[in-house]
């Protein structure tokens, strides 16, 4: 279910909406997604860490993407809930 929330960071949108491009069965290398968004991989991998089901502080994350490496290079998916938080953007 997706979660309303206060204005979202202009890069965490970027990264819902760049993920939500691609297939739900499809993984995408984050310097692909760096290329795409016009960011460095390490930004991207910050990001994302905020927007994973990961506690920070104690408290969880939204759980809208899965991240993980992947023969030494890291991945990034949209889960269910960040495809419907995707739904939730305004156009850009």
């Amino acid at each position: 279910m997706a979660t309303p929330m206060a204005p979202m960071a202009p890069l965490a949108a970027a990264l819902l909406r760049a993920l939500a491009q691609e297939p739900p069965d499809r993984d995408v290398s984050l310097p692909r997604l760096g290329k795409r968004l016009g960011q460095g991989a390490s930004v991207l991998l910050r990001q994302l860490s905020l927007m994973g089901d990961a506690a920070l502080g104690g408290v969880p994350g939204p759980g809208w993407v899965r991240v993980w490496q992947h023969e030494g290079g890291w991945r990034a998916r949209l889960t269910e809930r960040g495809r419907a938080q995707a739904l939730l953007l305004p156009e850009e």
